[in-house]
């Protein structure tokens, strides 16, 4: 799945609310909580590196992995920048190679999401399972399906700032799948310029997801709010699902 190159440029300034820094405190947080030191780290779907360099600089021995070579291109760029040498590799989730085995996983916003095939799913939790030690924790987020039937469903959102306007278009269709359809307009020489991106977003219940966490072998600690450690609410958007390999 290579996606997200068109998106690439853009996706910093247009994902300003993706509370990074909250979201590596709360994986740190998440490890102490489980007794688990965090060890060799995986970033899956690091996109363009965010989480990976603050989990870098919070002592955290982390790699990244990504579908995208453009969106590996900017992590490899912003870690280089702030006086980091992190090691990314440009992997798909459901075909997941590593040289070596982990001990954490983490895959954040809504990255699992964009396998909208069950099968797919199902053989990215045992690419991970199969290069984690036992006892690894598997920390990942999801769309919840209130969030594509209720907030994505058929609705249209305009993001803009000083580099580029958006327009995202959502289409559902079955199987709470949400295909998604954004354009980018940015000024280049006076002229404003349209660049556009595609892909599809599927939600899955937890009764699905904690059955394929099952085959893989991942026995679920808890199942919480976005940022939290209690219960999902019935309206919650995302949810963090933490689990340990057995």
């Amino acid at each position: 799945m290579d996606s997200y190159n068109a998106f690439a440029p853009y996706y910093d300034g247009l994902m300003e609310d993706a509370r990074y820094e909250e979201r590596c405190r709360y994986i740190l947080e998440a490890s102490q909580r489980f007794d688990h030191p965090m060890g060799r780290t995986l970033d899956l779907a690091c996109g363009t590196g965010s989480l990976t360099l603050l989990l870098r600089q919070s002592g955290v021995d982390v790699f990244g992995a990504d579908a995208s070579a453009d969106m590996l291109s900017l992590a490899m760029q912003k870690c280089t920048e702030a006086g980091e040498t992190v090691l990314f590799v440009q992997q798909e989730m459901q075909a997941l190679m590593l040289p070596e085995t982990v001990d954490t996983c983490v895959c954040t916003l809504d990255s699992i999401n964009h396998l909208i095939d069950e099968n797919d799913v199902q053989q990215a939790f045992k690419r991970i399972s199969r290069y984690m030690n036992a006892g690894g924790l598997f920390i990942f987020d999801v769309n919840t399906v209130f969030k594509h039937r209720e907030v994505l469903a058929d609705n249209v959102f305009v993001m803009e700032n000083e580099h580029v306007f958006c327009v995202w278009q959502n289409f559902p269709r079955e199987d709470d799948i949400v295909d998604v359809a954004l354009d980018f307009f940015a000024v280049q020489n006076g002229v404003y310029r349209r660049s556009s991106e595609d892909f599809s977003e599927r939600a899955y219940s937890d009764a699905q997801l904690r059955s394929m966490l099952a085959q893989a072998g991942f026995a679920v600690l808890a199942v919480c709010g976005d940022l939290r450690f209690d219960a999902p609410a019935q309206d919650e958007q995302r949810t963090i699902y933490i689990a340990q390999k057995q």
